[in-house]
């Protein structure tokens, strides 16, 4: 009886235990233990030898490194939801597969935007820090310290309504958020009636009259800096603006500005334009209290990585099963 061969598969990041155990059972697994990045020389070696490659969103996987890949390299399974750090289009010219893990973060991501949302609102890593940072300067409850601004009954204005933009407005809802919302395309009416949600066709038009923006969009090419610094202007000086999705989708540097000139009255992080790099000027007004920054934990929970990562195991499963995968990316698509 043949045995058959395992496929040869390169992991770029340290994974769960759980996930990384059941790797090497069923796959010629290459971990990487001490979670080092890889450069992009170790990529390309890499490419040229394994059968799949399992990156990340910190692993840019352009034309220029797909062009690199050896004759067996036949699938790029992401552990990822987002793919904007794959030339989709690439890999598929050179007869290579893509998958990613979609639907399995989408609660945790829409969790962490809550958090930001009440962080900003509430002024709580001010107030955090008051206790850790100078204990002794806390003279006790004042009616008129550290006031924040009440959230229940305010308007939400949610940039892209897909699963995640959904799942916030659900948690928004509970809080006595008013649900307004800007897509490519309108929600079910049975998803709007459930959660009393007003479409605006006009992102403009919706910006100028919420109290909060969530950013849930993915990032694509028509929606770099969607968030320009035009429409940026158009927010009023009260609202505050959350962005869970990817960094590209705001004009940073614009929303710096306006953050300074007190036209927009903060903002709740998680993604950066230019990460793991970071803005000096975001640092000194999250010093300041007027933004509250996160180093892109917005999906980060156990259960969340161990489904990103039998996600990823089905994928390679499936492929080399002589199947479609089912989390396939297509190009165009991506």
């Amino acid at each position: 009886m043949t045995v058959r061969k395992k496929p040869k598969v390169y992991i770029t990041r340290k994974l769960p235990d759980a996930v990384e155990t059941r790797m090497r059972e069923l796959f010629d697994a290459e971990l990487n233990i001490d979670d080092r990045p890889r450069t992009r020389d170790e990529l390309t070696a890499a490419m040229k030898t394994a059968d799949v490659l399992v990156p990340t969103v910190t692993d840019r996987i352009d034309e220029a490194l797909i062009a690199e890949a050896g004759e067996d390299l036949k699938l790029i399974a992401s552990f990822s939801n987002g793919t904007d750090h794959i030339d989709i289009d690439a890999a598929a010219k050179k007869g290579i597969t893509v998958t990613n893990t979609p639907n399995v973060l989408t609660e945790d991501t829409a969790d962490m935007t809550m958090a930001l949302i009440l962080a900003v609102s509430r002024r709580l890593t001010e107030g955090a820090r008051i206790l850790t940072d100078s204990p002794g300067d806390w003279a006790g409850w004042s009616p008129t310290w550290m006031l924040g601004r009440r959230i229940w009954g305010k308007r939400i204005g949610i940039v892209g309504m897909g699963r995640i933009g959904t799942a916030v407005a659900r948690r928004a809802k509970a809080f006595g958020l008013s649900i307004h919302y800007h897509n490519r395309k309108r929600a079910h009416p049975a998803t709007e009636e459930e959660l009393e949600a007003t479409y605006w066709d006009s992102l403009d038009q919706m910006l100028a009259r919420v109290d909060v923006v969530s950013v849930n969009c993915p990032s694509t090419p028509a929606t770099f800096h969607l968030l320009s610094a035009r429409r940026l202007a158009l927010m009023q000086p009260t609202s505050i603006i959350v962005n869970t999705a990817r960094g590209d989708i705001i004009d940073e540097a614009a929303m710096i500005q306006l953050l300074r000139e007190g036209k927009i009255a903060g903002a709740g992080l998680d993604v950066y334009q230019n990460e793991p790099a970071i803005n000096p000027k975001l640092i000194k007004l999250a010093n300041e209290g007027r933004v509250v920054l996160l180093p892109h934990m917005g999906s980060a929970t156990i259960e969340g990585r161990i489904d990103m990562g039998d996600k990823v195991i089905i994928n390679i499963r499936t492929f080399f099963d002589g199947h479609r995968p089912p989390n396939r990316v297509l190009p165009g698509r991506a």
